[in-house]
């Protein structure tokens, strides 16, 4: 990273899953050097005030928005944090970053980095125990920005493929019928006794693991706040804690 001076530079940082715990070093370094943190809401509410910080909070839909507006801060001069939650390379702010840099050779000059966070993927597979210990895969289920029918396709062929599966994003008040669709789907491709687990909250005082048999899931066991981890053909339980076997497959 540049040292601070007249010359600015952008950070994109994960800030873990929630315990400030989990947050890297690297990443406290940087945000205390910071003159402007940029972020969605919730997410900028978890970095402390202080005297020469600037906070700019802004909704979850107007990412390249955020994006360009963090992008021309530091081409003024200044040192900026882009914050996300878990990992900012997944679902999550670097894409961002990256896709407004296109057509802009000035600000593909700046001092960009991208710092890595624990995800909640993650950090609810630990919570669980290993499931995703063998090949896995991690989808997102908000079809905010992608149509369904290509989010039921990867579906079906990663279950296909009998990978372990990861979820963001399953239910939210706006969208209660995509999760309904995908247990559906789900169920069909894999079986009722296929184990999965709802991992809501991971790292904060309200978290909660819950496993069973798919055929046994029902959507409101998710919401915003959980990931769910379906496990492949040879996932299971040993004592409290699920698992994939390495040698599965």
């Amino acid at each position: 990273m540049t040292a601070p001076g007249k010359d600015g530079w952008l950070a994109v940082v994960g800030l873990g899953p929630g315990d400030d715990r989990m947050v890297t070093p690297e990443v406290t370094d940087t945000l205390a050097q910071a003159t402007d943190v940029v972020g969605y809401i919730p997410y900028v509410a978890r970095v402390l005030p202080r005297a020469g910080l600037t906070l700019h909070p802004s909704d979850n839909r107007v990412e390249l928005d955020r994006a360009r507006a963090a992008l021309d801060m530091a081409a003024e001069g200044r040192r900026v944090v882009v914050v996300s939650s878990g990992d900012p390379g997944v679902f999550a702010m670097a894409s961002a970053i990256f896709e407004a840099l296109e057509g802009r050779a000035d600000w593909q000059a700046l001092d960009i980095r991208i710092l890595p966070g624990i995800t909640a993927m993650l950090a609810a597979a630990a919570a669980a125990g290993a499931p995703l210990g063998h090949d896995f895969c991690c989808i997102n289920l908000s079809d905010n920005l992608k149509p369904w029918e290509v989010i039921e396709t990867r579906l079906r062929h990663a279950a296909r493929a009998d990978f372990a599966m990861a979820f963001y994003n399953p239910r939210s008040a706006s969208r209660p019928g995509g999760f309904v669709k995908a247990l559906a789907t789900l169920l069909q491709e894999c079986g009722p006794d296929r184990l999965i687990t709802f991992a809501r909250a991971v790292s904060s005082p309200d978290e909660q693991i819950l496993t069973v048999a798919l055929g046994d899931a029902t959507p409101d066991m998710a919401d915003m706040r959980t990931v769910v981890i379906v496990g492949n053909s040879a996932t299971r339980r040993v004592g409290r804690w699920v698992y994939s076997p390495r040698s599965a497959g």
